[in-house]
């Protein structure tokens, strides 16, 4: 089912003669409970017209690496076969995403997308609306409850959202069938293109920043992503609300890359999760959470980007967490290291150092340490906007999952936004929380954690 309020008109043009329908994939790289996907095909069953899907690869995504390259080229073959076997031709060409889709435009009775909610992505969708001379319809496929459906307004934390979302996720939390395809657009010639089925090939012709290589711990797309989430409701989602936060257990989804990259559906995950524990009585309660951080807490940050304009700064930040570290700017700091200490897990700190490989070896990092990690750097750097800096830096490069709304708001966290002031008033943090290593040590197996990523590099 697609409901009416994940679609949204971008320009006024018409529907006009075409060849096909377009789908201009950009945020939702996958097939499966891809709404903007059912949806063109729908629309192009019901015009008599086949679909073609188009894809434009970029050089210089923004902050993006060859890390990033290869789980995204990964994922695009996985695309590409299945959308074959269905009798799609996927299309991939070199540019940038909204030229790309412009080209492709120029022989489509309309132009479908998905939905992005950072800048860059919100003006592109801007410019192919602008110039594709026919209709442009945005679909909204990564979220469980639209945004706007959600709130009409940035939200101050999880307990602003939280009821608003339950209110309405009811009518969002269904499935998507995948509609038969009436017309092939295999045999169309639509012009030379990349070739998507060789993803390691491919990454070497590109020019892209390779400072940070492909990790081996985790392979893009939607087939591995599937893989994982099987694997995460047989094995660990049974204990997952007391275990989740032990970071040498590796009781997660490990899946925020894939959701980054839009390889697999949150509502495909909610689903699953959702049955599981209503068919599993002793899994209820566990499932509830992972729907809490799956649905609530991925759509809060989704609501943060959307509505904050400085979403990526620090003064995006809530004025009393800057007001707070005002004061105590000048507070003496007893460990400062440089962004080659930090970026080498060099510090005094050997649990922050465990996190800084883990994150530097696989992309990934256990979600309890990243806010330890984080409250570190912010201890330690000269000022709260540097502090800001080096973490939005570090996260974004070496993070499969970093560069989007959960990434700036996971940063934005470690200083206060969406949290409250945190008494007694502390030197460097005033009333932002604080973290310390004997907290780590009290509650888990920090040296189990230690070997453990010891064990991964």
């Amino acid at each position: 089912m697609i409901q009416p309020t994940r679609l949204r008109q971008l320009n006024d043009d018409p529907i006009r003669d075409g060849k096909y329908v377009l789908y201009w994939m950009q945020a939702s790289q996958r097939t499966r409970f891809n709404h903007a996907l059912e949806y063109a095909i729908g629309q192009g069953n019901k015009l008599g017209l086949p679909v073609v899907v188009g894809f434009g690869l970029m050089d210089d995504y923004p902050e993006a690496n060859a890390r990033h390259y290869a789980f995204m080229l990964e994922g695009l073959a996985d695309v590409h076969a299945a959308l074959k076997a269905r009798g799609i031709q996927f299309v991939l060409k070199h540019g940038r995403p909204a030229a790309v889709a412009k080209s492709l435009a120029k022989n489509a009775a309309m132009v479908v997308c998905d939905r992005g909610y950072q800048r860059h992505q919100k003006s592109w969708r801007d410019e192919v609306a602008d110039e594709a001379a026919c209709r442009v319809v945005e679909v909204e496929s990564d979220v469980v409850v639209p945004a706007e459906v959600a709130s009409d307004k940035q939200e101050y934390a999880a307990r602003t959202i939280r009821p608003k979302i339950h209110k309405r996720w009811g009518e969002y939390l269904v499935p998507l069938r995948a509609s038969a395809v009436k017309r092939s657009s295999l045999r169309m010639r639509l012009g030379k293109g990349m070739d998507a089925t060789g993803p390691m090939e491919l990454l070497e012709k590109l020019k892209l920043d390779r400072s940070v290589p492909p990790s081996e711990q985790f392979r893009g797309g939607e087939v591995e992503a599937g893989r994982k989430l099987s694997s995460f409701i047989r094995e660990r989602l049974l204990g997952y609300d007391e275990r989740r936060n032990e970071p040498a257990a590796g009781h997660t989804s490990m899946l925020s890359a894939y959701l980054h990259f839009g390889q697999i559906s949150p509502l495909e995950m909610a689903l699953t999760a959702r049955d599981a524990g209503a068919k599993k009585p002793a899994c209820k309660a566990d499932a509830e959470v992972f729907l809490e951080e799956l649905i609530v807490r991925r759509e809060l940050a989704v609501n943060f980007v959307n509505f904050c304009p400085r979403y990526d700064s620090y003064e995006g930040l809530p004025a009393w967490a800057r007001k707070t570290l005002e004061k105590h700017r000048g507070d003496k700091r007893y460990h400062t290291y440089n962004d080659a200490e930090l970026e080498a897990g060099a510090t005094h700190d050997k649990y922050w150092n465990a996190a800084q490989h883990e994150m530097t070896a696989t992309g990934f990092m256990h979600n309890y340490m990243r806010m330890y990690w984080g409250k570190k750097v912010v201890e330690w750097g000269k000022t709260p906007e540097v502090a800001y800096k080096t973490l939005l830096w570090l996260n974004n490069k070496y993070f499969l999952c970093g560069r989007d709304p959960n990434a700036y708001t996971n940063v934005g966290w470690i200083f206060g936004l969406h949290d409250r002031p945190w008494g007694p008033e502390r030197p460097v943090f005033g009333l932002v929380r604080y973290m310390n290593e004997k907290g780590l040590e009290r509650k888990f197996d920090m040296e189990a954690y230690v070997r453990k990523v010891e064990g991964l590099r």
